[in-house]
């Protein structure tokens, strides 16, 4: 099993406000997409792309997974992003509206002529009823890309779709950019929840998230950090059972192997490995 890292909550910061970037040192998310687009104005964005940049290579983050969203591709911006991005190295750029394989593998050619080193990967962000039907062409296209992100409010807007409690309207598209990135290997990331203040409805839909399969969730704000690390993490009785599954599988002789009464199958054995190596992996955060 390749080895597993956590992105249970990954916050968006604008990278204009230097007091943001600041604090985001010390909040426990598992992962920090430093924005140039939707957070940062036009005439600001080029002084957050050099802040952005800057804060990439201090080595001020611990090990939290450390991101640049760039503009996208369709903007004046776009260029001079993903060249300073690049060479700054993070751990990935992050590109918003990715719609097909083309657009991956023009992203790819784009960071390597750059100079992006090899540990910084490409997050493709799929928000357009299109990226939805080429999700898996868009997830399958290129090596470099590791991550979808869903971009669940521009989906909604371009579906005409309005934001209720169990997202009814956007379930189709979640449930295929979900299936894209488990059929190409790759992880996947739930969108924002946008209402900060209702905490109950934050949660929902985490423990919504987590049941389809996400990894994690995006976030908008520190407080929703540590919902979501919680939403996303194998609880005690999980690592627990897992445990036992892999004890009793160890021990087998012959026969049928059974685990509290409920037969172990090979399939039950991955699912219990995955479930630890996560448990594992979120434990060596602790220094982060």
């Amino acid at each position: 099993m390749t080895e597993f890292r956590p992105r249970r909550s990954v916050l968006y910061m604008p990278s204009s406000n230097e007091r943001a970037l600041e604090k985001a040192k010390t909040i426990p998310c598992d992962g920090l997409i430093l924005d140039l687009e939707d957070a940062v104005a036009p005439e600001a964005k080029p002084e957050a792309r050099a802040a952005a940049c800057a804060a990439v290579k201090s080595g001020e983050y611990g090990r939290r997974e450390l991101t640049i969203r760039v503009n996208g591709m369709d903007t004046e911006w776009h260029a001079e992003d993903i060249a300073a991005a690049s060479a700054a190295g993070p751990d990935a750029i992050v590109v918003p509206k990715v719609n097909s394989a083309d657009e991956v593998l023009e992203l790819v050619a784009a960071m390597e002529a750059a100079g992006a080193p090899e540990h910084t990967r490409l997050w493709a962000m799929v928000e357009t009823p299109i990226a939805m039907f080429n999700a898996l062409a868009i997830a399958s296209a290129s090596d470099r890309l590791t991550v979808l992100v869903m971009g669940t409010n521009d989906l909604a807007k371009e579906l005409y779709a309005e934001h209720v409690p169990g997202r009814e309207p956007l379930l189709t598209g979640l449930s295929m950019a979900l299936l894209a990135a488990r059929a190409s290997g790759k992880a996947i990331i739930d969108g924002v929840y946008n209402d900060v203040k209702n905490t109950d409805g934050f949660l929902a839909e985490c423990a919504q998230g987590r049941q389809m399969g996400f990894d994690g969730k995006t976030l908008i704000h520190p407080g929703q950090v540590e919902g979501a690390n919680e939403a996303f993490a194998p609880s005690e009785e999980a690592v627990e059972t897992a445990r036992g599954i892999l004890a009793a599988w160890d021990a087998r002789e012959t026969g049928v192997v059974t685990y509290n009464g409920r037969m172990v199958e090979n399939l039950h054995v991955e699912s219990a490995k995955r479930t630890l190596a996560i448990a594992e992996a979120i434990q060596g955060l602790s220094g982060g």
